[in-house]
């Protein structure tokens, strides 16, 4: 005899605030986060670079000092309040859920990737809060082409963005080619 299907909700059994790999998934946010707010703190406060910058490193990279008040690439600016504390509250959401994701996967890519986003995430949120802004300072540029300014936060970011779209074309369980 066949027993019943139980709902999923009720049979599920992974974990939601804490899995196998979320201390590994903690330590890379944390550090992200501290080497990002650190660079930001030293640009800021002991080297000055408002009243010291732009800094020519090299013919294609300079140090310069951009408060961004919206997202990535400048994009959705926030010149009020609202908009700002809005952005923040996104942010906290959106880290809560990367976290609950970064609890129940079972991939170490997945965890690294998560945790470079979920670092980066918070570093940019803590700018928010502080200053009412990010702070942006790597620009890229040759010639006329000038890459948009940007953070390490904003590198964690983008590695982690890059290696889940690394494993969504993989062969494995998150594999979005299945």
């Amino acid at each position: 005899m066949n027993e019943p299907l139980q709902s999923a909700s009720l049979t599920d059994k992974r974990p939601f605030l804490w899995g196998r790999l979320s201390s590994l998934v903690l330590g890379i946010a944390l550090a992200g986060l501290l080497l990002d707010q650190a660079s930001k703190l030293w640009l800021l406060f002991v080297f000055d670079l408002g009243a010291n910058g732009p800094v020519a490193l090299f013919p294609f990279l300079d140090i310069v000092l951009v408060w961004n008040r919206g997202v990535s690439y400048g994009l959705f600016q926030q010149n009020s309040d609202l908009g700002r504390w809005l952005l923040v509250v996104l942010t906290v959401l959106i880290t809560i859920g990367l976290w609950i994701w970064s609890a129940r996967c079972q991939s170490r890519l997945i965890a690294f990737a998560l945790a470079m986003i979920i670092g980066g995430a918070i570093g940019n949120g803590i700018d928010r809060i502080a200053y009412g802004a990010v702070v942006d300072f790597v620009h890229f540029h040759v010639g006329d082409f000038s890459w948009y300014v940007f953070n390490l936060a904003d590198v964690w970011i983008v590695a982690g963005v890059a290696a889940l779209l690394y494993d969504s074309f993989g062969n494995g369980p998150n594999s979005a080619a299945k």
